[in-house]
């Protein structure tokens, strides 16, 4: 019986059966991206991307590592054979507001990242004093 269900739903996880589409999911829920910017960075439209997440579309080699790029993972994570704690353990951050605006940083020059960075360090020095 177990093993029917290993077939049917993918491989198990900490978060209990869960399948790829699942998983693709719940990591794009978690890093706070909408359907429809996953589509655009994907180049597809939003409808695709709702299939690819209710399992109706099955995603290939090719675009398990562009969806992994994206949501900043490993494709082992998204197969299921990275634990969900060692995504944790490499500092993803779970706060919305907050990825949107690393995301947002990440875009800008390297300058001015530098000076904000600088202003960051400033402002934590202070509150740790």
């Amino acid at each position: 019986m177990a093993r029917h269900a290993e077939t049917k739903r993918g491989l198990a996880t900490q978060a209990g059966m869960e399948t790829i589409a699942e998983r693709v999911a719940r990591m794009r829920r978690e890093k706070g991206i909408t359907q429809v910017e996953m589509a655009e960075l994907l180049g597809v439209s939003q409808p695709v991307v709702s299939e690819y997440e209710r399992g109706t579309l099955r995603l290939h080699g090719e675009l398990i590592a562009k969806v992994a790029e994206i949501l900043g993972v490993s494709a082992d994570e998204i197969l299921g054979l990275e634990a969900k704690a060692i995504s944790k353990a490499k500092g993803a951050a779970t706060n919305r507001r907050l990825l949107r605006r690393l995301q947002q940083i990440d875009n800008l020059p390297k300058r001015d990242q530098e000076a904000l960075l600088r202003t960051i360090d400033a402002f934590l020095s202070k509150a740790a004093a």
